[in-house]
């Protein structure tokens, strides 16, 4: 993976993260214009702040699709997900499948969500750590930490084949 890597004290809140097995991807969204979180990251739709407790976050346009309901809970951020096409499976180790793309949703100890990255073609996972860098991380694992938790579910949608 590359030289870029996050700072040593945010490095600090993932213990199983280590340099062999990331890349940091982007600069700190924290100051820029458009602000967005994993929950869009995973979605691929990073212009909003996807969150369902409508906490108010000067700068954020905060999202929720209006056909989900609007709770913090493993059931709401499942919603989320099916609603745009993820149907859950039984894969609890983050396999990469082809022809299909995953997302993983990581819950603390009192099973409220926490994070959730997306899986790339390369079988490699793509996260958005709050408002700080995205990194490209080779496990699920690598995230599992007292802050983010560990995986609670893992779905899945078919990607869409080239002509």
């Amino acid at each position: 993976m590359s030289e870029r890597f996050l700072e040593e004290r945010k490095e600090s809140f993932f213990p199983n993260l280590k340099r062999d097995d990331y890349r940091d991807t982007s600069d700190e969204t924290s100051a820029a214009k458009v602000r967005y979180n994993c929950i869009a990251h995973a979605v691929g739709e990073n212009a909003q702040w996807w969150w369902p407790d409508g906490f108010d976050i000067t700068g954020y346009d905060v999202h929720w699709p209006a056909e989900v309901a609007r709770e913090h809970s493993l059931n709401a951020f499942i919603a989320v997900f099916q609603a745009k096409g993820f149907v859950p499976c039984d894969d609890v180790n983050g396999n990469l499948e082809p022809g299909f793309e995953k997302v993983a949703i990581y819950c603390d100890t009192e099973d409220l969500p926490t994070h959730a990255p997306r899986q790339l073609t390369s079988g490699d996972w793509s996260s958005k750590l709050c408002d700080w860098e995205d990194i490209e991380h080779k496990t699920l694992a690598c995230l599992e930490s007292k802050h983010y938790g560990s995986v609670a579910k893992i779905l899945k949608r078919q990607t869409q084949s080239t002509p």
